[in-house]
């Protein structure tokens, strides 16, 4: 049966309990994407525009190259990231974000400046 908590019940002849609102399942896979450990630390890094590879992991430290060239993919596969090789020798490969990527940016820019204010500063 779909519906809210509150058609559910009623239907049911259960007692009639306020709606509430339900998660976009829009908003909860943004989330989840770019929720996933260091997945927006990568984001944050190519708003200022691509990178390559050894630049990224400098960008993001403690991010291992396995976990690195995970998110790449995932972020490349979510239409927020693009790889270009460039021809050559050696052969440059470089990540960039989007059109769909950069749209981010003013999330991801808002959200640094909600850590700044409201987050504690790490442990070291």
């Amino acid at each position: 049966m779909s519906g809210t908590t509150a058609e559910r019940n009623a239907a049911d002849g259960g007692p009639e309990e306020p709606a509430l609102p339900e998660v976009c399942p829009h908003f909860h896979a943004a989330i989840e994407l770019i929720g996933k450990r260091w997945s927006g630390a990568i984001i944050w890094a190519l708003s200022g525009g691509p990178l390559r590879y050894a630049d990224l992991k400098r960008a993001v430290p403690g991010l291992s190259d396995r976990l690195l060239s995970q998110r790449l993919r995932e972020l490349e596969e979510a239409g927020l990231m693009e790889r270009t090789v460039e021809d050559g020798f050696p052969v440059r490969v470089s990540y960039g974000l989007t059109e769909k990527g950069e749209a981010l940016k003013p999330c991801i820019e808002g959200l640094q400046e909600w850590a700044r204010e409201w987050q504690e500063k790490p442990h070291s």
